[in-house]
């Protein structure tokens, strides 16, 4: 039966194991200010934050998870290569699964490197994979950019392309707002001559609310302009909805992508990518003919990532454990925490816990 004793045994283990690979021990306050770590999360962390005030520090958190603080201390005080590791407890509120823990210990790796990217993700996944040899796992993969860079090639206007990039990490909402700006523009047009033709302050009261005049004129010649605006193209949502289908081996899915390329030129260099990161972990030793891909993967979970992602489960969904590892790639949080100045990122986390109750099933 497990105990926290084994879980406790199993996270010095791992600690020790990313050590043994180079990784420097970072050290993370357990209570982090709420404002970056909360807008950073998504809205996942965000509803199942611990948040408490402080009189003199403002809003705090019990720390979500240990990414955001690493990358925080790294863009701080170094922009040179560097791997790093730890140990300890994160915090989630659980509103409707009293089974699932509030607190549990995370273990990770994240290698901040200017190198190929391809190979610094087939290091990050082949560490947590040897690290989890012993158990039987089915992994996931997928990848961000793919995604990404096929919204910022629409043809269609930067705000619209803003709008789905925001919703990228909350699948229901991306596909209401493509089916909304896939809608017939002549709707459109009838609701602009319907609503927004008359001086929308003629029969006005008193204004009351947070918002002056000016704020209100603006945003009425925003949805005046989404209203003139084309629809997007059957041909492109079309193509949007292949890539987000593309559930295969990672041989048979770069197949399909390189297909889907043709018609979607702004994937290649995100496809080209993905094809190398194919080549570095086979040149690891990585089966990539048996590895699974899927497009869509990660979009439900934290929104910092922008690249490669993975995850490891237990096979057939055994005792209805979550996420035994996950990871990815973050540049693109680095430069938000960095202030501009960016460093490739890729890291991956370990629950030492669900190892331990893995291994008491398997």
């Amino acid at each position: 039966m497990q105990s926290a004793q084994d879980s406790l045994q199993e996270a010095q283990r791992l600690h020790q194991y990313f050590q043994a690979l180079g990784a420097q021990d970072a050290q993370v306050q357990v209570l982090q200010p709420a404002e970056i770590l909360l807008d950073l999360y998504g809205e996942d962390i965000r509803s199942r934050a611990y948040v408490t005030p402080d009189p003199l520090r403002g809003d705090m958190v019990l720390r979500p998870d240990f990414t955001v603080p690493v990358v925080q201390q790294h863009m701080a005080n170094a922009l040179m290569p560097a791997r790093y590791t730890y140990s300890g407890k994160v915090f989630r509120m659980q509103e409707s699964d009293a089974l699932r823990p509030n607190e549990y210990i995370q273990v990770g790796y994240e290698l901040f490197e200017q190198g190929d990217p391809a190979v610094a993700d087939a290091e990050v996944f082949l560490a947590i994979a040897k690290a989890l040899s012993d158990l039987p796992l089915r992994i996931a993969t997928g990848d961000i950019n793919l995604l990404s860079a096929a919204v910022r090639g629409l043809n269609t206007t930067a705000a619209r392309k803003a709008a789905l990039m925001r919703h990228l990490w909350r699948p229901q909402r991306f596909r209401a707002l493509l089916k909304r700006f896939a809608s017939a523009s002549a709707d459109r047009k009838a609701q602009k001559q319907k609503l927004f033709t008359s001086d929308p302050f003629a029969q006005c009261g008193p204004q009351i609310g947070l918002r002056g005049k000016g704020e209100i004129e603006h945003r009425i010649q925003a949805l005046r302009h989404e209203a003139e605006t084309p629809a997007l193209s059957e041909t492109e949502v079309d193509l949007l909805e292949a890539l987000l289908k593309i559930k295969e081996s990672c041989p048979y899915a770069l197949a399909q992508l390189r297909d889907l390329v043709v018609d979607m030129p702004a994937i290649s260099t995100a496809v080209e990518g993905f094809s190398r990161r194919l080549n570095a972990l086979d040149a690891k030793g990585v089966d990539v003919s048996s590895l699974a891909f899927e497009t869509s993967y990660g979009r439900s979970s934290m929104e910092y990532y922008d690249g490669f992602v993975f995850g490891f489960y237990a096979q057939n969904g055994q005792n209805g454990l979550s996420a035994i590892a996950s990871g990815g790639r973050y540049d693109a949080l680095t430069k938000q925490l960095g202030k501009g100045v960016t460093m490739p990122a890729v890291g991956g986390v370990i629950r030492p816990d669900l190892v331990v109750a893995l291994r008491g099933v398997a």
